[in-house]
């Protein structure tokens, strides 16, 4: 589909970003404050330190099919908005437009503002002021907004800085926990450490685990959105996934593994600030306040990384003619849409002031799922397709998905899964985004015309 180039306004987005750009991007929107939270989550699902460890494993194979089905769409279609645009050409304009909708809505602007928020609470803390978290979530917001204006490689230059920064932390917290800490008393990894459950119960926890590990897991895809203005990026998109994705996998297995090491799966599952009790036990107070700074700066990276990857998607949307004009505009000087990032950072901290963690991370997880496996079942169409004109053998050639369709239909019916469970689970919650996404779906016939 060539509408999207032909409408494409001059000056066009200017491609300054290399492999290195792509690994950190990719790895900056999935290392947000989650995995210093969620392993006691999901220590208080299933119980083991097996299953805890196993749910982050499984997670991570997720990520990794997710990130090579990602990695074939980016080679076969390298367009502006990504994830927006396979969708758009695998389907129909609606369901791309149904994405861009509910991403500007509900999924960035809601983990954006759920970030924000962790963010305002570490920086009450740390600084003692009695500000609002709310009204510091929205300074961050804007702050980050504003650099993000300057251009595509002052965005890249704070969100890589950032990244190094927080692996920094990561490593901390691992290395202390591992060589300073003393561990608990040694547990069987089989063993219940919670009132006995029967398998079935074992397995109906970790599918509830699965839900804030996969969250935590999430945002690699995000990387895609910014392939207009990778230098090469049929070349340097597969390489900053396989390489993000990967060493994600690591750090999340290490920090988890550390945790146990020191809490103890009872200690973990009876905390809710994991990361904080390993350096309280191994430094004391100092400790805590170190990676709660650790944490705040993770915390801001992944909003940086957000503010400079989603609104290329409203900016792909407008020059196909479903959204706003103004949206598709670059600034001259920079040749970055500047209204798109306004447009998300103003209403990313709308929803920081008027919404509560809890509430927001619920509608995000179902129907952000809900894209990943359209995402997903995309590759089956774009397969389908080659196959139907001959051009199977002519790709041959390029990245594929390992055991496809299998590894394909997994990673679908696995988001799926996620979807209707925290649907089930949080009706009311979920059903926002779900209603928005219902909304969306009216509002597209007042551009539809126009097509």
């Amino acid at each position: 589909m060539n509408a999207l180039r032909e409408a494409t306004p001059e000056p066009s987005l200017a491609r300054r970003l290399g492999p290195f750009d792509a690994t950190m991007i990719v790895m900056g929107g999935i290392i947000g404050a989650g995995i210093f939270v969620n392993p006691s989550v999901v220590a208080r699902q299933v119980h083991t330190p097996m299953l805890v460890l196993g749910a982050w494993l499984i997670g991570g194979v997720i990520a990794l099919i997710g990130a090579f089905v990602y990695a074939e769409l980016a080679v076969l279609q390298p367009r502006v908005g990504g994830q927006y645009a396979y969708l758009r050409d695998a389907y129909h304009p609606i369901v791309a437009f149904l994405y861009g909708w509910t991403l500007l809505l509900v999924v960035q602007t809601g983990g954006m503002a759920g970030a924000a928020i962790i963010f305002g609470r570490y920086f009450r803390e740390l600084s003692g002021l009695a500000i609002p978290e709310q009204a510091v979530a929205a300074v961050t917001l804007g702050v980050l907004t504003l650099i993000n204006c300057l251009g595509i490689r002052s965005g890249s230059n704070v969100q890589s800085a950032l990244m190094l920064t927080k692996l920094a932390a990561i490593a901390l917290l691992i290395g202390v926990g591992w060589i300073v800490a003393s561990p608990v008393a040694t547990v069987s990894m089989a063993s219940v450490a919670a009132p006995a459950n029967n398998e079935g119960s074992a397995l109906t926890g970790l599918a509830a685990a699965m839900v804030p590990v996969l969250f935590a897991y999430g945002g690699w895809q995000t990387a895609t959105f910014v392939s207009g203005e990778m230098r090469n990026p049929r070349r340097d998109l597969p390489r900053g996934l396989f390489i993000g994705v990967a060493g994600v996998i690591i750090l999340y297995l290490l920090v988890t593994y550390v945790c146990l090491r020191v809490l103890g799966i009872a200690g973990l599952a009876n905390t809710t600030t994991p990361a904080s009790e390993v350096m309280r036990r191994a430094l004391g107070a100092r400790g805590a306040k170190v990676i709660a700074c650790g944490i705040a700066i993770s915390t801001v990276g992944f909003l940086s990384q957000s503010i400079l990857t989603a609104p290329r998607v409203y900016y792909a949307m407008a020059c196909d003619g479903v959204f706003f004009k103004a949206v598709g505009r670059l600034n001259p000087r920079t040749r970055v849409p500047v209204v798109a990032i306004m447009l998300q950072g103003v209403w990313a901290a709308i929803v920081a002031m008027t919404g509560r963690y809890e509430q927001i991370l619920n509608y995000v997880v179902t129907i952000d799922v809900l894209f990943f496996g359209l995402t997903g079942a995309s590759l089956l169409v774009f397969r389908a397709r080659a196959r139907r004109d001959g051009m199977e053998q002519a790709q041959g050639n390029l990245i594929r998905v390992p055991w496809h369709p299998i590894t394909t239909g997994l990673f679908v019916l696995a988001c799926w899964g996620v979807a209707i469970s925290t649907l089930v689970r949080f009706p009311q919650n979920a059903g926002i985004g779900v209603a928005i996404l219902g909304i969306g779906a009216l509002v597209y016939r007042f551009w539809a015309p126009a097509r």
